[in-house]
């Protein structure tokens, strides 16, 4: 199903509240001012603050951004999912950049300390890849430096191959990285 000019596909999309996905072991759900905490640990972890340029100050800082990432779903420009098991937050799924007309989206996410090499980021990622071939996105694309390795072992689990290698795409906290492009495209 095609995304194009406010297809029905969008129209339905955006019909009412963001979807909850799960896998029956996490669970892909909408961030709320509660998760606050959470974003800020994530945001003041040092492996989390090395693939990204932001910081949180302070869990108010947090709820912002959490407000912020509420706010993308009716404007219809992402989807930005609190991972979650056993009802605690272990990370954030994101679908960022939604183009319609070619039926795109960007993949981002990060894994609190403590859910880290247990699955859970690829579980997510896949679970959001499923949603977004079933409601009709065509390519969904996710990058990370080429430095980090996690990221790039969470891309292969959750299906994406390597397509290339971006020179200096990505600005970091230490300068720019080189950036590897993962892709996956509708099945069949």
């Amino acid at each position: 199903m095609p995304l194009l000019d406010s297809s029905p596909v969008e129209l339905t999309l955006f019909d009412g509240s963001q979807p909850v996905l799960t896998d029956g072991e996490l669970t892909l759900r909408p961030w709320t001012a509660a998760d606050a905490d959470a974003v800020y640990r994530a945001f003041t972890d040092p492996a989390v603050m090395r693939w990204h340029r932001r910081r949180a100050d302070s869990v108010a800082e947090a709820e912002g951004w959490i407000r912020d990432w509420r706010a993308t779903w009716p404007a219809r420009t992402a989807a930005n999912w609190a991972a979650a098991a056993d009802g605690a937050v272990t990370g954030r799924v994101s679908l960022t950049g939604f183009d319609f007309r070619s039926g795109t989206a960007q993949v981002a996410y990060w894994t609190l300390p403590a859910a880290r090499g247990r699955g859970s980021a690829p579980r997510g990622v896949r679970a959001a890849v499923a949603w977004a071939f079933e409601v009709g996105f065509h390519r969904l694309e996710l990058t990370h430096s080429v430095h980090n390795t996690a990221s790039c072992r969470t891309a292969e689990k959750s299906g994406f191959p390597l397509e290339s290698t971006q020179r200096e795409a990505g600005l970091h906290a230490d300068g720019w990285h080189d950036m590897h492009l993962h892709a996956l495209v509708t099945p069949g």
